[in-house]
């Protein structure tokens, strides 16, 4: 079984992805992470060079390669499910889980980090927010397509593992 975690940066993928891999047994992969070590450069660094679509074509290797593991947890990049057929791709694998996030608690999160993101680098607060609400609304048909969909506002695991009948009730 693959569990993929779909959602907005700053969702909360690979800090549940990790707990959630880490509680069960599974292994834990980051796209972002996986296409740095693999590539030697950061996303960043890809983004500048290389541009979004080269990028975008990376992650698609990524998740086809994925599908050789059985048991992950994936934490995929806010872009991923919404190109090509990725969607399609994830759910054929595994359960897909939309993490759900506001755009409000959204710009709290990435106002941290803005910087090392190459989509939102040097945006102004408002600027930020205006770019998750517009990209979120492009995003949501995509993300709303997953099996699961979870809010984070109100995470909890347990909730989590009863929605992948990892859990009894």
């Amino acid at each position: 079984m693959k569990i993929f975690l779909v959602g907005f940066m700053g969702s909360g993928k690979t800090t549940i992805g990790r707990r959630l891999a880490q509680h069960i047994g599974f292994e834990f992969v980051d796209t972002d992470c996986f296409i740095e070590m693999q590539q030697g450069k950061t996303v960043s660094e890809i983004f500048a060079q290389q541009g979004e679509p080269a990028f975008r074509e990376m992650e698609r290797r990524i998740l086809l390669e994925l599908q050789k593991l059985d048991f992950a947890v994936v934490s995929t990049g806010g872009g991923l499910p919404c190109f090509k057929d990725n969607m399609n791709v994830m759910r054929s694998y595994g359960k897909v889980v939309y993490l759900k996030t506001s755009p409000q608690a959204l710009t709290r999160r990435l106002l941290r980090s803005r910087n090392d993101r190459p989509l939102i680098k040097g945006k102004t607060e408002n600027e930020l927010q205006q770019y998750i609400t517009e990209k979120l609304a492009e995003r949501e048909p995509f993300y709303n397509r997953a099996h699961i969909v979870v809010q984070t506002e109100n995470f909890s695991m347990e909730d989590l593992l009863k929605s992948l009948h990892l859990m009894k009730p």
